[in-house]
């Protein structure tokens, strides 16, 4: 589950399974999150990835302590830069005001030396330039993608050549970005959090682009911030936010198509993304020990193919969903 996925050309990316350390991940507190970790660890997991905004940095300052205690060599880590919470505990969704973005060189040199010291490692197996989507930027997108692909960039393959960092990523919860990005650059690694899911299929062309040029795509997100965990209830999340009716409804869909094959709606939402060739590994958050265990224990699953020709035929048919919405 664990072995680690190489691109054509050779080069060494990020084992099969991760574990997010996102402020999901950290909402039970410190010490949870440590016990979590630790499981992590006990199970065989072997990738973590955070970032410079989760938290303000916390998040990377934590994880750096969880896994101080374990051998580098057995270890990846990997983060993102380019969007910075203004203060602590500030928003970090789009379209609101408590956060900036700065894609430049100097800047990217800056924070890598600063998640190097908070994460207490001397290097990076990846580092991905993050939420470079019109959901942040807005109307300065193209001007901001520009400076990424003219700065982070650059600074990104000097680092790399020198060791200090592994693969280069992009990171977005919009694949269409991360596509745009993927055109004009050479990276090795996409991160579309939440963008190939049971609830979120439109991404082809993505996926079609890392099949032909050897990019890896990490799944993060795959419960989509946890609807598809938690089932179509009242209060479930969807995307950082509140669900709405038509996202429970497309939910419920789902549920109905697992109740007939006897199948957890939590186990297909992990495994429906590595079924997928473009995709080499899964990255999932747990506030704590127990929440990991049950669901690294669901990739384990093998679920019988007619499950799966009639998901495949379901999700075909209602792609479009939020079109509607």
């Amino acid at each position: 589950m664990n072995a680690r996925i190489a691109k054509p050309n050779g080069a060494v990316l990020l084992p099969r399974v991760g574990v997010g350390a996102g402020s999901l991940a950290n909402a039970a507190g410190e010490q949870a999150f440590f016990n979590m970790i630790h499981a992590a660890w006990a199970s065989g997991v072997r990738y973590f990835d955070t970032s410079a905004a989760y938290l303000g940095g916390e998040s990377e300052q934590r994880l750096g302590a969880a896994l101080a205690a374990y051998p580098r060599e057995e270890l990846y880590v990997s983060t993102k830069l380019g969007r910075y919470l203004s203060r602590p505990g500030a928003s970090s969704l789009p379209g609101g005001s408590d956060f900036y973005l700065d894609y430049t060189y100097d800047t990217t040199l800056r924070s890598v030396e600063r998640s190097l010291s908070r994460l207490k490692v001397d290097r990076l197996d990846a580092v991905f330039i993050h939420d470079l989507d019109p959901g942040f930027a807005q109307a300065a997108y193209r001007e901001e993608l520009k400076t990424a692909v003219e700065g982070a960039f650059p600074a990104l393959q000097r680092l790399k050549d020198e060791k200090v960092v592994g693969a280069i990523g992009v990171a977005s919860m919009d694949w269409q970005a991360c596509l745009d990005f993927a055109e004009m650059a050479d990276v090795d690694v996409v991160m579309p959090a939440g963008e190939y899911s049971l609830l979120r299929t439109r991404s082809t062309a993505l996926l079609e682009h890392c099949v032909e040029k050897g990019i890896a795509w990490i799944a993060a997100s795959p419960f989509n911030s946890g609807i598809l965990a938690t089932g179509s209830r009242p209060d479930a999340f969807y995307n950082m936010r509140p669900a709405t009716r038509q996202v429970l409804s497309q939910t419920e869909g789902l549920e109905c198509i697992c109740r007939r094959h006897d199948v957890s709606l939590a186990t297909a939402a992990l495994l429906f993304p590595l079924r997928h060739p473009a995709v080499s590994t899964i990255v999932f958050g747990a506030k704590t020990s127990d929440e990991f265990n049950e669901s690294f224990a669901r990739l384990s699953g093998n679920l019988p193919d007619q499950f799966w020709y009639e998901m495949d035929a379901f999700l075909s048919k209602t792609k479009d969903w939020e079109k509607h919405d």
